[in-house]
């Protein structure tokens, strides 16, 4: 996986998050999943395709997730309902939008899908042949990881 293709979702992540929740964010240890990896109960995807192809999932708790739309709406939501959701997914929204304008300026191309949200408990995500980077993000309001998953198409 190449680091240009990285770099710009955690930087729109880190810039995005600080800006929109007005706190500290603190970049923790980044690592490397294969295959299968679970996720926390709320995650917005992004897909992506073009010359790249693969996913940007921005996964966190119901907890966190209720914290940071509550703090984005500007009041108090108490219960993971479709306020909550859109928020979320408007956050993931704003990060790849940013990440892949700046992905665009150094002369990639290729498209997002629309962010979906899923949530549950005991959800994992698998990408067959594609290792993911993971970023995680401490703040305030819990923990949020930027899974990155994207790998160069085949005769592109």
């Amino acid at each position: 996986m190449r680091v240009e293709y990285i770099n710009p979702f955690v930087e729109a992540a880190f810039n995005i998050i600080k800006e929109v929740l007005q706190c500290e964010v603190n970049r923790e240890e980044l690592y490397l999943k294969k295959s299968t990896q679970p996720v926390m109960g709320v995650a917005a995807i992004v897909g992506l395709a073009g010359d790249v192809e693969g996913r940007v999932l921005i996964d966190m708790s119901q907890e966190t997730a209720i914290k940071v739309a509550s703090t984005m709406n500007g009041e108090e939501l108490t219960s993971m309902d479709e306020l909550v959701k859109a928020t979320i997914t408007e956050l993931a929204n704003m990060v790849t939008a940013q990440a892949v304008t700046k992905l665009h300026d150094l002369g990639f191309k290729f498209d997002l899908t629309p962010p979906a949200i899923i949530t549950g408990e005991n959800m994992q995500v698998s990408d067959i042949n594609v290792e993911a980077l993971i970023v995680p993000l401490g703040l305030p309001h819990g923990k949020i990881e930027i899974n990155v998953a994207i790998r160069e198409r085949l005769g592109v």
